[in-house]
This record gives structure tokens, C-alpha cells and sequence, in this order.
């Protein structure tokens, strides 16, 4: 008996981490799909972002001409605030805070944490148990910081009308600087020692140190420190191509995720070369719009 209710609980101790991960990642997705869910039936998709006019086959918007679905949208744009999750952002109040920094939150656990698995499997193999559960809560509580500081940066750009009530860019320069400076920035020293670091985490010291001192949660702040110094551009890209754009939310979290499982350097540079590539084209196309995202938009509608 005494052996089987020690098999048991050793079960559950090694399925808790496992467990917890997903429901983390789920609830993430979930949150996310259930605010773009709550909003097709209403709102012209096409205003999050591009590529989400393909959602817009769902919805009385399907087919119209872009000056039917803008005067609609003007139409429909009050019952916006009325959706899952959708802040007001009128008086920019608390409640339009605490909702935006919900909302980058639930990227964060769609995004990052699918992209720091590989990390967390390596530290639970040299310690099996709850304590990559430390490394999992301090991970998040720099990607936590992250998201209060990109909620700022949100309401600030909003309330001088840089962005739309759709959370998509009003002028063409800033979704091209953004894209720019992702671009660069994976060329930079600093980024390949942050990477260098979030594709082989040093797990046999950290558990060497975690026997002699509590320091799971220490480890997670490190890691997550260089997963936010690896990621953190490619994050920012969100204010260029709509924050709420679920789409590319996927497409981004994929990109972070191949990077860090690729261990090559190419994919990094090749990441780097398109996103230059984009902010060129969008640049050399755009007269107070930006007609070159719409045309990537039209590819997921045709």
C-alpha cells in the first residue's frame, strides 16, 4: 500500500509541471480566440489588422466593398467596447488598464511560453518535480513586467492617436519603424548572446544551485530576462501589424518558437533579412496608408 500511494504521489508530482504548463498555454489561447470570437458577429475583422479580414466570412461584412465595410464599421464601432475583453479606452481608466495588461498577458502565454517549453523540459530532466514550476513563475514575472510596460506604451500611443480603437497603427510610420527595428535588432551582439542563451540553457548548473540554495525562481528570472532580451523586437512587432491581430499573434509565436529550436544562426539573419525586406517595401509603397500590409492581407483572402 505504502508503495503504491508513493507511486501515486510521485505521479502527480511529475504530471503537476506538465499540467500546469498547458493549462497556461490553453488558457492563453483561449482568452484571446474567445475576444476575436465575441467580436466577428459585430465588427469589421479587416480593422484588427492584416490577414483578419478572412474572419469577416463569418459576419455581415463578407464581400462588401472597403467604403461599405468603413461605414459600417463607424456604425459598429460604439458596440466595439462591448466585446469580451475590449477596453473602452475613452477616459483611459484603470478598468481599460487592468483589461489591455490582461490581454498582453494572455499573449504572453500563448506566445512565450509555447517558445520556452524546450528550456523548462531541460531544467525538469536534471530536476524532476514542482521545481520547474519556480523556473515557470519566474520566467513569467519578467514577461509580467513586460506586459505593464507595453499596456504604458499601449495608452500612450492611443491617447496621441497613434492608434486606432482596433489597437491597429493610424500612420504608416510607425508600423515601418517597428518593422525596421525588429529587423536590425536581430543583427545585433545583444541578441545572439540572449539567444545563444535561450537555445541552451545552462540546466546542469542551475541545478547544481537549486540543491544547495532555493533558487528555481532565480533561474526563471534569468532565463526569462534573456528570452525578453531575445524576443522583445519580435514581440513589438504587434503595433505594427495590430495588437489583437490573432493571426499573426500565431505567426510570431512560431517564428520565436523555431528560432529557439533551430540552433542556427541563418534562420535568425534570414528572420532579420525579411522583416527589413517588409519595413523597405512597406516604406517604398505607402503614402499616408500602408497599402503593402493590405496587399499581405489580401494573400489570406483570396
Amino acid at each position: 500500500m505504502a508503495d503504491n500511494l508513493s507511486t501515486s504521489h510521485r505521479f502527480w508530482r511529475d504530471a503537476l509541471p506538465v499540467v500546469a504548463l498547458t493549462g497556461a498555454i490553453a488558457i492563453g489561447w483561449a482568452y484571446l480566440g474567445y475576444m476575436v470570437v465575441d467580436m466577428v458577429s459585430r465588427m469589421d475583422m479587416g480593422a484588427m489588422g492584416p490577414g483578419m479580414e478572412i474572419f469577416n466570412e463569418f459576419n455581415m461584412f463578407n464581400g462588401l466593398s472597403p467604403e461599405v465595410r468603413a461605414q459600417l464599421a463607424v456604425l459598429c464601432l460604439p458596440m466595439a467596447n462591448e466585446a469580451f475583453g475590449m477596453p473602452g479606452l475613452v477616459d483611459s481608466s484603470l478598468s481599460d488598464f487592468l483589461l489591455i495588461f490582461l490581454m498582453w498577458l494572455m499573449m504572453v502565454l500563448a506566445m512565450m511560453l509555447p517558445s520556452a517549453v524546450p528550456m523548462l523540459s531541460a531544467y525538469r530532466k536534471v530536476r524532476p518535480g514542482n521545481a520547474v514550476l519556480g523556473v515557470t513563475f519566474g520566467y513569467l514575472a519578467v514577461w509580467t513586467a513586460f506586459s505593464v510596460l507595453a499596456t504604458v506604451l499601449q495608452m500612450m500611443l492611443h491617447s496621441v492617436g497613434a492608434l486606432t480603437t482596433m489597437m491597429v497603427p493610424t500612420i504608416s510610420i510607425l508600423a515601418t519603424s517597428t518593422v525596421f527595428a525588429a529587423g536590425i535588432y536581430q543583427f545585433t551582439p545583444f541578441k545572439m548572446a540572449c539567444l545563444v542563451r535561450c537555445r541552451v540553457p545552462n540546466t546542469m548548473l542551475a541545478g547544481y544551485a537549486a540543491e544547495n540554495e532555493p533558487s528555481s525562481f532565480k533561474f526563471g528570472i534569468e532565463q526569462g530576462l534573456y528570452c525578453l532580451g531575445c524576443c522583445w523586437a519580435l514581440m513589438a512587432l504587434m503595433f505594427a501589424v495590430g495588437i489583437m491581430n490573432i493571426i499573426w499573434i500565431a505567426l510570431l509565436g512560431l517564428v520565436m518558437a523555431l528560432e529557439k529550436t533551430s540552433n542556427s544562426r541563418p534562420v535568425t539573419y534570414g528572420i532579420g533579412v525579411a522583416l527589413i525586406l517588409w519595413g523597405a517595401a512597406n516604406l517604398y509603397f505607402s503614402s499616408g496608408a500602408t497599402p503593402f500590409m493590405n496587399a499581405i492581407a489580401g494573400l489570406f483572402t483570396m
